[in-house]
């Protein structure tokens, strides 16, 4: 892209000031500015438009999901069914990793976390053992495509390769980049993070798919055979990575989706309830979870709404194929973005000043005609990393490690 085709692209969604600086910048770095131009795309903004506009959701009624009681009892089928189809080459798993560890007092990915005691153990290596298990149980290697970020790229494949990606096959590990969306101030206006560079950030968990569609990685993964695509997040060191009775159950009830959930601890939990909006499955996050809602009671007096979901699905690819089709909604997030002011200082506010723009996966989830809440049990399969002390903390999660005989 050139100075005019910039122009012009930026003109379209008035933001023509992210150019400011361009004549002071050295050849190289007007290439840098040029290509993230060409590369970044803006549309995002225009949901400031529907950000006044009352929030309206559907009708809102209970899913019943697959307890973990009802999987005891036809485990052995499904865990038959689930291990064919890995062993058929029709599996593969994607870590969304594409974050920093910010939350947790670190400059560096969150995948490169340290939560080691008496050794080094980190969360990438908590996730690779986990899928190896399954891996050295089927005698099958599973594709395995790890989900990065402009800002996080070549710090997690130097880190996995000068650890030798922990023991897993190299040859079915790809890299993938999640798109980046702007950052605004809150008229829409883009921040320019340093003279030659946009502010932006990861465009959300919803957009880990058509990131991986526009890197051809989806592309590459259809023609070797792959059907089903079980998505995590980096952060939940517990995590049971394609679980042959998980695919096989999804399999078994013919589901475009499998969502592993969790018994609710309490009313309140900060997770989101998994459930049906206007007849199709959804989720309700919960900050939105009213009191009606969470007080509701099924047939049996248990909570109608009682299990959250843990960010573990399993998508079938060719449904996946049709939600790249539509266009999922943008939600606007408050935030603190670091950024230039009028006279090109560097601004690191204390209080967020601005809006980014993300896609998130339980809209997914929606566009799906239907989908098996899969419940697990927490202690083994939930510790998720969000804070350095706490609830879903770095301490959290190391005792729970620790019952589950895993040495730190």
């Amino acid at each position: 892209m050139n100075y005019n085709e910039a122009i012009k692209k930026l003109e379209k969604y008035g933001q023509t000031h992210l150019l400011k600086y361009y004549e002071e910048l050295a050849p190289d770095k007007q290439i840098k500015l040029l290509t993230q131009i060409e590369e970044t795309d803006f549309s995002p903004i225009e949901a400031l438009n529907d950000l006044k506009a009352p929030s309206l959701r559907g009708q809102i009624t209970p899913l019943k999901a697959m307890e973990i009681y009802e999987i005891k009892a036809r485990r052995d089928e499904f865990v038959e069914l689930g291990t064919k189809a890995i062993k058929d080459g029709k599996v593969g798993a994607v870590i969304l990793a594409g974050g920093m560890g910010t939350r947790l007092g670190s400059d560096k990915p969150k995948g490169l976390y340290d939560i080691g005691l008496t050794k080094p153990v980190y969360i990438f290596q908590r996730l690779i053992e986990n899928l190896l298990e399954v891996v050295k149980l089927t005698k099958t290697n599973i594709p395995l495509y790890i989900m990065t970020s402009d800002k996080n790229n070549d710090q997690t494949i130097n880190f996995l390769k000068q650890f030798n990606y922990f023991g897993y096959d190299k040859n079915y590990v790809t890299f993938f980049k999640q798109e980046m969306a702007p950052a605004s101030d809150y008229n829409g206006k883009v921040f320019l993070e340093e003279k030659d560079q946009i502010a932006a950030s990861p465009n959300g968990n919803g957009g880990w798919y058509a990131s991986m569609d526009k890197n051809g990685v989806a592309g590459r993964a259809k023609e070797q055979g792959i059907e089903w695509l079980n998505i995590f997040n980096v952060d939940n060191v517990l995590q049971r990575i394609t679980d042959p009775c998980f695919i096989g159950a999804t399999i078994s009830a013919n589901c475009a989706v499998g969502a592993k959930v969790v018994r609710k601890n309490a009313r309140d939990e900060k997770v989101g309830a998994i459930c049906l909006e206007d007849g199709r499955p959804s989720i309700v996050e919960y900050y939105d979870m009213t009191d009606e809602l969470m007080d509701a009671r099924d047939e049996n007096g248990n909570p109608a709404y009682g299990f959250g979901v843990i960010m573990n699905y399993l998508f079938r690819v060719k449904n996946l194929d049709e939600i790249l089709e539509k266009k999922l909604e943008i939600h606007v997030v408050e935030k603190k973005i670091p950024h230039l002011d009028e006279d090109g200082k560097k601004v690191n506010p204390a209080e967020p000043n601005g809006y980014k723009y993300e896609m998130l996966a339980l809209d997914m989830i929606h566009q799906l005609e239907n989908c098996l809440p899969y419940e697990v049990e927490r202690e083994y399969e939930f510790a998720p990393i969000k804070n350095q002390t706490g609830v879903d903390s770095v301490e959290s999660a190391r005792n729970l490690c620790l019952k589950n005989g895993i040495l730190l």
